[in-house]
């Protein structure tokens, strides 16, 4: 199992997307439907785990499509075209949703009476930090750091780009000299510090704590590809895998319902604490049969996870936008058009997203990746003039 899409992860992409996304929008489901956001609210209120779920995923996905390229000896080349692939997967749309924040908030400033809150970022540093990825690594919290709210996690996720190559190094070296399943217990063992922070603390939002989140659980993933790609499973092991990926999305659920009901004491998010059932959750998606897989595997749970990086970016302007026109002009969405009136702001996300990723996405990518990635040639022409077989690249 080392090359090839896992279209099971693919469609959990589709389902972190999803949890992000619902955090978000909690006081508009609040507003329209009160007893659905109630019912719903240990998992709706610990939403934010999502996003290190996507770390998880992140490091992962790419392990397992970079390890053995550059994992057995530093290459320069290699590390660089990496980091163009990435850029390439990344860049285009956040830097369409970076323009059309900065738009938002110049409109803001001119039409009607509501500003926007972070139109003070709105300056000639902010930009160029943003602009190269980098903004958060200059602050200790990370809202209020980008002016598109979810972009903070693409300056974290930039800087665990620039150290795989080190990364790939080591865990490529580390995966054969170690046990399959000694890898999966230091995958558990690299998800635990942020969790034990959390304990300490009380909360994840702390100074810094953004950067063990995306180092140790980007890190994680990794580690955990590399056990995988150690596994050989058979129909059975992987039947038990689906089995107990579905029996982790069960454990995840019901921790948060009963961390609801039961906080732990002094501790604040105390739903954080199922960060430690995502790399089981991810290793058993990875190998696993049966349902869950199958499922997740579908033709249209994978379009959504690949429309899901577009989803994330897009979701929180279309809910400022939505929260600048209640206040503009008094918009509340309780009452029995509440509910149709915010399904239609998740359908509008929805659509936004499938256009950011079809009209700017997919596009983008394919003309970053041709600057670089030049195979072959076209069939050769000859030279009029000296009759030599002059070979003419392809775009």
């Amino acid at each position: 199992m080392r090359s090839g899409e896992i279209k099971a992860l693919t469609g959990l992409r589709l389902f972190a997307a999803v949890w992000v996304v619902f955090f978000h929008f909690r006081p508009l489901l609040e507003q329209a439907a009160p007893d659905v956001s109630s019912a719903l609210a240990p998992v709706l209120n610990s939403g934010a785990q999502g996003v290190d779920l996507f770390f998880i995923l992140s490091g992962f996905v790419l392990a397992w499509n970079y390890l053995d390229r550059m994992g057995p000896s530093w290459s320069t080349r290699d590390t660089v075209h990496f980091l163009w692939m990435r850029l390439a997967r990344v860049w285009p749309v956040y830097l369409v949703t970076l323009h059309l924040a900065a738009l938002w908030i110049i409109f803001t400033l001119n039409v009607g009476h509501v500003p926007a809150e972070n139109a003070d970022t709105l300056t000639a540093t902010s930009y160029i930090r943003q602009l190269f990825l980098v903004q958060l690594w200059f602050q200790p919290y990370f809202d209020g750091s980008s002016w598109d709210g979810p972009a903070w996690s693409i300056s974290a996720e930039w800087l665990a780009y620039l150290i795989f190559g080190f990364l790939a190094l080591v865990i490529f070296r580390l995966a054969r000299a170690t046990r399959a399943r000694s890898l999966l217990l230091l995958a558990f063992a690299t998800t635990l510090p942020p969790v034990m922070f959390l304990l300490a603390s009380g909360q994840f939002y702390t100074p810094w704590s953004w950067l063990p989140r995306i180092l140790l659980q980007f890190t994680a993933g990794a580690i955990a590809c590399a056990a995988v790609r150690r596994l050989d499973p058979s129909d059975r092991t992987r039947m038990l895998a689906g089995v107990g990926a579905s029996v982790s999305v069960a454990m995840i659920i019901a921790t948060l319902y009963w961390l609801d009901a039961h906080p732990i004491p002094d501790v604040i998010d105390s739903g954080g604490v199922v960060d430690l059932l995502f790399v089981p959750l991810v290793v058993m998606l990875a190998i696993g049969a049966g349902t869950l897989p199958r499922l997740l595997s579908t033709r249209v749970l994978v379009y959504g996870g690949q429309i899901s990086f577009s989803l994330y970016m897009v979701h929180e302007l279309v809910h400022t936008a939505w929260n600048w026109t209640a206040e503009q002009f008094g918009l509340i969405l309780a009452g029995p058009a509440g509910p149709w009136l915010l399904t239609a702001v998740f359908a509008v996300t929805l659509g936004c997203s499938a256009l950011l990723y079809h009209a700017v996405e997919e596009p983008a990518r394919h003309w970053m990746r041709r600057m670089v990635d030049i195979r072959g040639t076209v069939p050769a022409m000859k030279s009029a003039d000296s009759g030599r077989v002059e070979p003419k690249l392809s775009a």
